[in-house]
């Protein structure tokens, strides 16, 4: 086979597709709005938004394939000197209603200048507002056994990466309980064929469906109050502090001129922040806050 870069997008759109039925599926109420747009430069993308769902309050699946000339400030942070660029990959955010079921966020993508400048990237991260230890080891587990797959050392690798990536400096506090994540991965980096990166990107996306869905059904049903909802909203205030201020995909759709409202799809509906919050002494709210740590163990 011949890995194009047209095969790749039409891959990635596919599943797109499969990716959207199974949590139109998971959710039992809410289905996807879609929406065809085009990007002034070139290429587009379909934007699948899920809103005021059983399950969702808020989800997005979006996919786009995008080409054009690469702006001033990417070819510096990319060290290039091309200007065609061609860019293509799936983009998901989910924010669940119930505090008790975690938000998740799941990219993969692919990137390519020219015949030899081309890498893949992605990757999948749990941010639980309240971390659930044994949802916690069953999320790595599924992460490590898909990376274990293809490469004896991508699941340490990623984790580490991912653990250092979503990780808020200003607040000294990791996104969540981490995953994997990677870019600019190519042949050269890690002894596989571009093929056989391209078949771990989507064997990872076709995890999102199994691994999000069992953790969805342990939670959904559990009771919360108003003290669960002010916890989430606070939360979720931290999940906006990163996506805005430290996310590189939201920098490199802004700087090329991408779609905002899919863009921004990652925010949430609704988000608190209060002014010095401190978690009461021995609660469940503080030792979620224990757990948002780099380089915890989660598969024994």
């Amino acid at each position: 086979m011949s890995l194009t870069k047209e095969y790749i997008a039409e891959s990635y759109r596919t599943i797109q597709d499969e990716i959207t039925k199974g949590l139109e599926q998971l959710d039992g109420q809410a289905l996807f709005k879609e929406e065809i747009w085009e990007r002034d430069g070139g290429g587009g993308g379909r934007t699948r938004i899920l809103q005021d769902g059983h399950v969702f309050e808020k989800g997005g699946v979006n996919f786009s394939a995008v080409h054009g000339k690469l702006p001033e400030a990417i070819k510096k942070a990319f060290g290039v000197d091309d200007e065609d660029f061609f860019a293509t990959g799936i983009s998901i955010v989910i924010h669940p209603n119930n505090p008790w079921v975690p938000i998740i966020h799941m990219n993969v993508r692919y990137f390519e200048l020219n015949d030899q400048v081309k890498w893949f990237g992605g990757g999948i991260d749990l941010t639980p507002h309240y971390v659930i230890e044994d949802d916690a080891r069953f999320f790595h587990q599924m992460m490590k056994n898909v990376c274990d797959k293809h490469h004896p050392t991508f699941y340490q690798d990623f984790k580490t990466w991912a653990d250092n990536y979503f990780f808020i400096k200003h607040r000294q506090e990791t996104r969540g309980i981490g995953g994997i994540f990677y870019d600019k991965l190519t042949p050269e980096k890690t002894n596989l064929s571009e093929e056989q990166l391209f078949n771990f990107s989507c064997d990872l996306a076709r995890t999102f469906v199994p691994t999000y869905t069992e953790i969805v059904n342990r939670n959904r049903n559990s009771n919360f109050g108003a003290a669960e909802k002010n916890w989430q909203l606070l939360r979720r205030g931290r999940y906006v502090e990163f996506n805005l201020v430290y996310d590189s995909g939201t920098r490199f759709g802004l700087e090329t001129n991408g779609r905002i409202e899919s863009i921004l799809m990652s925010l949430p509906a609704q988000a608190n922040w209060a002014y010095d919050y401190k978690p009461q002494p021995n609660s469940l709210e503080e030792h979620t806050l224990s757990l948002l740590k780099k380089d915890i163990n989660w598969v024994v």
